[in-house]
């Protein structure tokens, strides 16, 4: 099991720059170890770039990255405030089912294109 991992094999892993991973540390998303100027990464430190990664790609703002982060590691203790949660979680949800409802007919709008390519393809005598 690796110990550590360097922002090379990071950045390398995800396709992703090493500005990316100092701005996500500059935020405070990421908090990884350091020995003099070297970045050492944990796995857990790992799994949080997936999350951030994940997040980022389904367009959660940083601010919102923050906050889910915050939450996943120590929920707020009143009802009140587990309440203020739930709801945003719930707003959070209904907006990601509408944008995934948008991806599927993109992609159907896509499969139809693909389709009407190929049968004119076929019409002009040119095989696939």
């Amino acid at each position: 099991m690796v110990n550590h991992y360097t922002i090379s094999q990071l950045t390398k892993e995800f396709d992703i720059s090493t500005r990316t991973l100092r701005f996500y540390e500059d935020e405070g998303l990421l908090q990884p170890e350091r020995r003099g100027r070297t970045r050492l990464y944990s796995p857990a430190d790992r799994r949080l770039i997936v999350k951030i990664l994940m997040a980022r790609r389904v367009g959660f703002s940083i601010s919102e990255i923050s906050e889910l982060l915050k939450l996943d590691l120590s929920l707020p203790n009143t009802a009140k405030q587990l309440k203020i949660v739930m709801d945003q979680l719930e707003k959070k949800r209904q907006e990601l089912r509408a944008q995934r409802r948008d991806l599927e007919a993109m992609v159907d709008e896509l499969d139809n294109l693909e389709d009407a390519c190929l049968a004119k393809l076929a019409e002009i005598g040119v095989s696939t």
